[in-house]
């Protein structure tokens, strides 16, 4: 994609509540290049040649082996694809260390290793570090020579990131900093090198700093012993009077916060995209058990209620997918225009980040709640062989409870979506509050009768009621509760949801119209099904949220005026989903994998 295309397209942060998107615009799939996809099959070669042999001893957490799996990696340029070139690594493009992300998963523990290295634990320094910073750290990171994790939950403090106690003090002479305290959980922290570490500068100012091991007082506790991801390493990390030279802090003291957050939005679309590829594992896993496993004297794959599940477990990953590479799509446009030689490359970064905020954690909570439901009903449709751990989709299952708490829990990110939606209007980057306006002007008004005739008509026509239905429910919560407003986290969680449905029934709507224009609709046919039926299914749960709001913020006349104008944005003819649900299943059952 050439500059001059990327700055045509770049589009605000949040804005695809109030704006109608140009689908034509928006990255898919179906986009990628010939290199992307050779970066993929590498990935996929790798874990098939190098990691899925030895999956058994990766499971038993073999720290030497998993590190010699990461040097492998490093050697095949896969641990530096979001290093800059001028550091040893590749440089690569948002949707092509998107798809190495989505291909590791079938490496199970060894994905999460990985992707602690390579994202929250590398990614702090090529954002953030100073030259000398990238130069002594970023070649060896990229090759595995050093590992990385990334230190900022303690035993008092997770999501609630700066409350840390971990102090640094500057030495009486300034040449250095003396770090104390405790971090918990670190992922890697058994046998990583550099440690991404948080603390208050004298008890204040939270602040970062590049630790390395071999430092005086850097000491690790025990292994955790956890319910899944059993072959990562995790344990906490122990700062005792660790000197720590003050060319190793992070960016600016007092500037640790938007490092800590920026680098999180990052990890939270990262670990969207291994949801992806977690979930196309366990639709093949099961899909190919339906159609082996027997009982009643025929295949389950011919079940009805079976193939209902694939078909649900298909569409989900279908909208994932689409959500996640639409994402990366936006940040190869924001981040394409950071200069990494800059002297504000800090202040750079951050902000071409923190523009899609949003829309990281809302892949993150749709992703991890999407793959939730795919390995569920996976283990369903196994039935008590699901429950038997040589099966798979008994570890899929285990695996994918973490990710709903990893990079802030989901509660903590359902705040987050319409609370930043909230602050950026107030700050005067989005015309929230005047689009609100302008609506219930509109609302007033009698609507028109819709006739609906070209294919995905109706569903557009959903996805720009759902945004009047959120512009009509957030407006008033703004109105009614103010300053209060975050004190209502059941009003603030469902106009998440809302904002989490226009994500995603965007995306996948925008995906199929570029598949329609590009092979026609016989085509695309499956893609234009899963469109529908997801659409149309969403939009239900979104007038039943909505619903809610409304009486929870009102009640007697006032509330029945606001469900009669709920009711007229909710208008919409039924559609035979339990059909296109089959039709779906067919694809899949016969594929014995994700299909599109």
């Amino acid at each position: 994609m050439s500059h001059e295309t990327i700055s045509k397209s770049k589009v605000l942060g949040g804005s695809f509540v109030i704006e109608d998107v140009d689908y034509r615009g928006i990255v898919t799939p179906e986009d990628f290049t010939e290199e992307q996809r050779m970066i993929a099959e590498t990935t996929e070669q790798f874990v098939e040649g190098e990691v899925a042999s030895r999956d058994e001893e990766v499971e038993k957490l073999d720290y030497k082996l998993t590190v010699e799996l990461l040097n492998k990696a490093g050697e095949l340029g896969l641990l530096g694809a979001d290093v800059p070139e001028a550091y040893g690594g590749m440089g690569l493009d948002k949707v092509s260390t998107t798809l190495i992300n989505e291909k590791l998963t079938k490496a199970s523990s060894f994905a999460l290793s990985f992707g602690a290295h390579v994202g929250i634990g590398t990614l702090p320094i090529v954002y953030f570090g100073t030259e000398a910073q990238k130069q002594k750290y970023l070649p060896l990171l990229a090759t595995g020579e050093k590992i990385a994790a990334y230190c900022l939950t303690e035993p008092s403090s997770g999501s609630d990131a700066l409350g840390a106690k971990t102090t640094a003090k500057l030495s009486e002479d300034g040449s250095h900093y003396v770090l104390n305290g405790t971090k918990q959980f670190i992922t890697n922290a058994g046998f990583a090198d550099i440690f991404i570490v948080y603390a208050k500068v004298d008890g204040k100012d939270f602040s970062t700093f590049i630790v390395e091991r071999e430092m005086d007082g850097v000491s690790i506790g025990p292994e955790e012993k956890k319910m899944g991801i059993k072959g990562s390493s995790t344990c906490p990390l122990i700062l005792e009077d660790v000197k720590v030279p003050v060319e190793n802090l992070l960016w600016e003291v007092g500037k640790g916060h938007l490092i800590a957050f920026n680098i999180l939005n990052i990890g939270r679309f990262k670990l969207a995209a291994g949801c992806v590829g977690a979930a196309k594992d366990a639709i093949e896993l099961s899909s190919a058990y339906a159609n082996e496993r027997s009982q009643f004297g025929r295949k389950i794959s011919s079940f009805p209620l079976i193939g209902k599940k694939l078909a649900e477990m298909n569409i989900r990953t279908f909208v994932l997918e689409s959500m996640v590479y639409r994402t990366a799509g936006l940040f190869d446009i924001s981040l394409a225009e950071v200069d990494h030689g800059s002297a504000d490359v800090g202040y750079q970064s951050a902000k071409a980040i923190a523009e899609y905020q949003l829309e990281c954690s809302i892949n993150k909570v749709f992703g991890s709640e999407a793959l939730d439901f795919v390995a569920d009903e996976g283990v369903q449709i196994h039935g008590g062989y699901g429950f038997i751990q040589e099966y798979p989709i008994e570890r899929i299952y285990r695996d994918s409870r973490i990710n709903r708490i990893f990079e802030g829990t989901n509660e903590i990110n359902r705040l987050l979506i319409p609370g930043t939606l909230v602050k950026r209007a107030m700050k005067g980057e989005l015309p929230l509050m005047q689009k609100a306006m302008k609506l219930q002007a509109e609302l007033m008004e009698p609507m028109p009768t819709q006739e609906f005739e070209g294919t995905l008509e109706p569903e557009t026509h959903l996805l720009a009621m759902a945004k009047k239905i959120f512009l009509m429910t957030g407006a008033q919560a703004v109105q009614k509760y103010q300053l209060k407003l975050e004190q209502e986290q059941e009003i603030l969680s469902h106009l998440a949801d809302i904002m989490i449905s226009i994500f995603a029934m965007e995306s996948a709507l925008s995906r199929t119209k570029k598949c329609i224009d590009r092979s026609g609709e016989d085509k695309a046919g499956l893609a234009i099904a899963m469109t529908v039926a997801f659409v149309q299914e969403q939009f239900g749960w979104i007038e039943a949220w909505a619903k809610e709001v409304l009486a929870a913020m009102e009640s007697g006349d006032v509330l029945r005026t606001q469900l009669s104008v709920l009711k007229k944005l909710t208008k919409r003819s039924a559609v035979n989903t339990l059909e296109l649900k089959r039709q779906i299943a067919s694809k899949v059952i016969e594929a014995e994998k994700y299909v599109v």
